[in-house]
């Protein structure tokens, strides 16, 4: 079985690689180094570059706490190690960074990159990245509380409706 697995397991690498090969091919062109840059900026004016500087030390504390299952008597040693990691490694979240502002290189233009840029360092653009995480909070809120009552009216037109062919439920 486990034989069978591995050769599925390999043409489906061999699949994905093909795949790969031929979509490369067929790939628009890469974006140039400074709508990269631009796109950097651009997360970063928008507050998301955040988001990426803690996966880093997300990565390495899940494998610690992995390995720290396997064995509790290693704690001292998997903290030492995972200490000395976080100082080696600090400076990789920079590369997720990076393959994100590909992203947006890719499917923007040059010009449009500097045009969200200016957008996010204008004032209306400073204003929103400063309320879009209260309102998105919010908006949360307001949609749970809105589909709790819905869920309610719902239940009440179902349970209507099952009373009129005979079943109380």
């Amino acid at each position: 079985m486990f034989a069978s697995q591995t050769g599925r397991a390999r043409e489906l690498l061999l699949a994905l690689g093909l795949a790969f090969a031929v979509g490369a091919g067929a790939a628009a062109q890469q974006p140039s180094a400074t709508a990269i840059a631009t796109a950097k900026e651009v997360i970063t004016a928008k507050g998301a570059g955040a988001l990426y500087s803690p996966l880093v030390s997300g990565v390495i504390e899940r494998t610690k706490t992995v390995l720290l299952q396997s064995n509790p008597m290693l704690g001292k040693d998997l903290n030492e190690v995972a200490s000395k990691l976080h100082a080696e490694y600090a400076s990789r979240s920079a590369e997720i960074l990076t393959e994100v502002a590909k992203l947006y290189a890719s499917r923007f233009t040059e010009q449009e990159l500097k045009d969200t840029l200016a957008f996010y360092k204008s004032p209306l653009g400073r204003k929103l990245v400063a309320e879009e995480p209260i309102i998105l909070d919010q908006s949360m809120k307001t949609a749970q509380t809105w589909a709790e009552g819905f869920s309610q009216e719902i239940m009440s037109k179902i349970r209507g409706e099952m009373k009129k062919r005979g079943h109380d439920i």
